[in-house]
């Protein structure tokens, strides 16, 4: 089984605007709603490529229940921990000549809900997967994701980190299956400015020498490397398309490398079907979908679907 978790879910309201101005009224000419929070992410692309995974987090109030109905709607279970206090977040992205986010805060989570949440991934098997992704509400514990860790550590899971600065570094000494910084955020942790793959393959193998087991770079445009469990570097160029929304890109090639290992236990694999389902949903409104990653594997000459 696959579990996700999201600490603050939020409902991505996404609006277009011609000419956007402040301080008038202005009006919309397109609005879509949909879940966000980068594990709800992995689970909804997992879906789409035909695996199914469960989503755990904290939702609260009407907002809450509305991201899980969501998500359902979209064949994505969640299994959700309800908050007391507060509403799960409206995060609302403005399209206009310029592109402008104002984020929610999210419900306050007490050491209650927490500890709720630790029940549920006790009752995590071994040979399951666990994808962390994203920052931490400020109302909980920064060393939450090592916490985790450390509580799982004796359980044959593999565990994927999709985060930042600290909370990517505390993690390493726990040994996660997949981590998955981008060239900027590998770039910040090591003090350097990584522009090319090559220059991220040294940064990359240093995260794996100091206990990550595979570490996949996501660099947009530039492509993607991964430094795999096996010894083997893998680069690769972007496939060919126009961007269209960079959302979600990241957490879609999480997703589309635990599918393709999945698929074949093959970290090449595993590799070319995270950096294609990544670019498939840079390239469209939505997520990634399992046509539109074919598609794009098509451009390497590579027939995993």
């Amino acid at each position: 089984m696959i579990y996700t978790v999201t600490f603050n879910p939020s409902l991505d309201f996404i609006v277009s605007v011609d000419n956007f101005k402040f301080g008038i009224v202005n009006r919309t000419n397109k609005e879509i709603i949909n879940p966000g929070g980068k594990g709800i992410n992995v689970s909804m692309v997992l879906s789409n490529l035909g695996y199914s995974s469960t989503a755990l987090g904290f939702e609260a109030g009407f907002t809450g229940k509305e991201i899980a109905r969501l998500m359902k709607e979209r064949g994505v279970e969640s299994d959700f921990i309800t908050a007391k206090s507060g509403l799960s977040r409206i995060n609302m992205k403005v399209r206009s000549d310029d592109e402008t986010e104002i984020n929610g805060m999210g419900p306050r989570i007490s050491d209650e809900d927490i500890d709720k949440l630790y029940v549920k991934l006790d009752n995590i098997n071994d040979g399951d997967i666990l994808v962390l992704a994203g920052s931490i509400p400020s109302v909980m514990p920064e060393t939450m994701y090592s916490d985790i860790m450390k509580r799982l550590s004796d359980k044959n899971l593999k565990i994927a980190v999709d985060a930042t600065k600290d909370l990517l570094v505390n993690v390493l000494k726990y040994h996660p299956f997949l981590v998955k910084p981008n060239n900027h955020e590998l770039g910040e942790i090591y003090g350097v400015e990584l522009k090319t793959r090559d220059d991220v393959v040294p940064y990359a193998r240093k995260m794996q020498e100091e206990g990550a087991r595979n570490v996949l770079v996501s660099m947009a445009g530039e492509g993607a490397v991964l430094i795999a469990e096996d010894g083997k570097v893998y680069q690769s160029e972007a496939p060919k398309g126009k961007v269209v929304n960079s959302v979600g890109s990241g957490d879609s090639m999480v997703a589309g490398f635990i599918a393709g290992y999945l698929a074949s236990k093959d970290y090449e694999q595993a590799f070319y079907m995270g950096v294609c389902t990544g670019s498939a949903s840079a390239f469209s409104e939505g997520m990634a979908t399992k046509e539109a990653v074919r598609k794009l594997l098509e451009q390497f000459g590579k027939n995993y679907l």
